[in-house]
């Protein structure tokens, strides 16, 4: 059975609120409210403008600068921004990334990065102009539907042109009208935009979705339990008008990122159990809880891999410590298996050692899960990003000297009836001349050549030891100090990753392993045998069931909790603050009265005096003022 449709005629320019609102009442397979919007023709306009205005190269700096914003920044911002097309942000990052791309290959690259980071800027402003128009509630809904709202890049272009598009859509699943939809949120994280992420109207937006104050339904790549029956369009969250039990709540970030720091110390209990009692012979109980639940916390974070693609799971904080645990844990599963299946015990106790290399990986694991946006565990990655890449490339280039002794061993110079030293045991020299730890390589050189020998190791101790350890030190402080002067940047990137990776779609992500193992058996033949509707019930069903206690009490806390009203600064009655013990001994210190001048609200007096100042005194006035009660207060000479 076909998901129920309604009759729908796409919005008029003018009123997007409106139009908005609208949407939000529909229920089940809500239709696309921007399924009007120009954005193929959007795309290349921009395009246009962009390649017109910048021949030459500019940093950010001079981009912000008083010329070129005059010149190039704000006509252009006025020429774009439309208050009733919300796809202007999206067509802005698009033309980023294919600027991005042609810079690598093309001719004149530092343009076309000119050129991208115009677009950035311009996103930016354009959204701060989307910000700045719609301040209240309702203007929150207007952001998120500027970054979360999907779009595609042929939306309403030419037949001619959207026929020579359809190549791929054999590959996508049918969404009924959502394949293929990308947000301006995605775009922005794939080309690292981070000062577009970190700006006040992007991250309130990130902050709303991380909470659950927003909610919509994501585009994923591939789905391993596909329930696509409903669509629910971007909406406010209102917990209390919501069902008791909404299985939709489980893809909130937060408590998607709470349930995942969970399951992770299961499974290292399971792992650190598993160790103690280890049996080579046997499996035992610990052991085979381990093998159940991680191949179902293996399964999820498959599934993580599909939802979003692998370009944007990587920008994870964790995801290499992820996929380096996924192979150690396939690794292991098959040495063991094949052990006990054919009664090796070599092969069992080889498995439990494979397993033993885990635990470097665990306790990393889980103090980056536990700190996501601590500067030192950012920089930390991206700093082992830049090792690792030119340590590959040391020991590619450096392989040339292992060749070059490994033939020059046939020739010996003190006895050619001597064994041919091999290559491991040059390898072994070379790696202890390169971390600087001991010489027999450079002693032992005469016996690969009198003068070749003695050469080619003092030449590989210089360029390996010396040359590369300082090279090294110096990118990895230059990673570090960029890091750390945009450090606000890189942690509100971060926080965006974490929080548009919250949102799942896949229904795999609404059981706990190793339930969702279940579920993949289960739910995936029975998609093949029901309608759409019945398969819809089904899950949502077995969702309840399964997490009835955690819905009841993340129903019971939103109530409460998601949307507490803010006391407004001349509420009459004031709001006494909780005192910690650690306020308690800030009476004690030297500078304690100036934190303790914030801790309450002034008296409603003192602030009715401030607004009567405010509005009946102008600036000048009030300069004046200040002056002749500080006269009247300071003795003169």
């Amino acid at each position: 059975m076909a998901p129920p449709r309604r009759d729908y005629s796409p919005p008029r320019p003018g009123n997007l609120h409106r139009t908005i609102s609208d949407v939000l009442r529909i229920d089940g397979f809500a239709p696309n409210p921007h399924a009007h919007l120009p954005v193929y023709k959007t795309i290349h306009r921009i395009r246009r403008l962009i390649l017109a205005s910048i021949d030459d190269p500019y940093t950010l700096e001079q981009l912000r600068g008083p010329r070129l914003n005059v010149s190039i920044v704000r006509p252009l911002i006025d020429r774009l921004f439309d208050e009733d097309d919300v796809s202007v942000v999206y067509c802005l990052l698009v033309n980023r990334s294919q600027f991005l791309r042609e810079q690598q290959y093309k001719a004149h690259h530092t343009v076309n990065s000119t050129r991208a980071t115009l677009c950035e800027l311009l996103a930016y402003r354009v959204l701060r102009k989307f910000h700045e128009s719609n301040p209240s509630r309702k203007g929150l809904l207007v952001l998120a539907n500027v970054l979360v709202a999907g779009f595609e890049p042929f939306q309403n272009a030419p037949p001619e042109v959207i026929r020579d598009s359809q190549y791929g859509l054999q590959w996508v699943q049918k969404r009924g009208g959502y394949e293929r939809k990308l947000t301006a949120l995605e775009i922005a994280i794939i080309t690292e935009s981070k000062a577009f992420l970190s700006s006040t109207a992007c991250q309130r937006v990130v902050d709303a979705v991380y909470v659950g104050r927003i909610v919509y339904t994501p585009s994923s790549f591939i789905d391993l339990i596909p329930d696509h029956y409903k669509h629910k369009g971007i909406s406010l969250y209102d917990p209390k008008r919501a069902g008791l039990l909404n299985q939709y709540r489980l893809i909130v970030p937060r408590t998607r990122n709470i349930i995942e720091a969970l399951q992770f110390l299961v499974l290292v209990f399971f792992y650190v159990m598993t160790m103690l009692h280890r049996d080579y012979d046997t499996v035992t109980g610990w052991e085979m809880a381990f093998m159940v639940y991680g191949a179902g916390w293996v399964l999820d974070e498959f599934a993580s891999f599909l939802e979003h693609g692998w370009h944007v799971h990587t920008q994870n904080l964790w995801s290499f410590l992820d996929v380096a645990f996924i192979a150690i844990y396939t690794g292991y599963m098959a040495i063991r298996i094949y052990g006990i299946s054919v009664n090796n015990e070599e092969a069992a106790r080889q498995a439990l050692d494979v397993l033993a290399c885990g635990a470097p990986i665990l306790l990393p694991r889980l103090a980056f899960n536990l700190m996501p946006e601590n500067m030192a565990f950012i920089a930390l990655r991206a700093m082992m990003r830049d090792f690792i890449v030119l340590t590959l490339l040391a020991v590619w280039c450096f392989g040339g000297f292992l060749l070059a002794m490994r033939w020059l061993s046939r020739w010996s110079s003190t006895n050619v009836d001597d064994e041919q030293v091999d290559s491991v045991t040059i390898s072994k020299w070379m790696l202890w001349i390169w971390f600087g730890l001991d010489g027999t390589g450079i002693q032992r050189s005469t016996d690969f050549h009198l003068v070749f020998g003695p050469m080619l190791m003092v030449a590989f101790a210089f360029l390996g030891n010396t040359l590369f350890l300082t090279i090294l030190v110096s990118m990895l402080s230059n990673t570090f100090s960029k890091l750390v002067a945009n450090a606000t940047d890189e942690i509100m990137f971060r926080r965006a990753v974490l929080t548009f990776e919250g949102v799942k779609s896949d229904a795999i992500f609404a059981y706990r392993p190793p339930f969702n193992i279940l579920a993949l058996m289960i739910l995936l033949p029975l998609k093949f045998v029901l309608t759409p509707r019945w398969f819809h019930k089904v899950n949502i069903t077995a969702v309840r069931v399964l997490n009835f206690p955690l819905l009841l009490a993340i129903n019971l806390w939103e109530r409460q909790r998601l949307w507490k009203p803010r006391r407004p600064l001349t509420n009459p009655v004031p709001i006494k603050k909780n005192k910690s013990v650690l306020n308690l001994f800030s009476g004690f210190s030297v500078h304690g009265d100036i934190q303790a001048v914030f801790e309450e609200d002034p008296p409603q007096e003192i602030i009715d005096e401030i607004e009567d100042e405010d509005r009946s005194v102008s600036p000048a006035e009030g300069l004046q003022m200040r002056r002749r009660r500080f006269s009247s207060i300071v003795p003169r000479d």
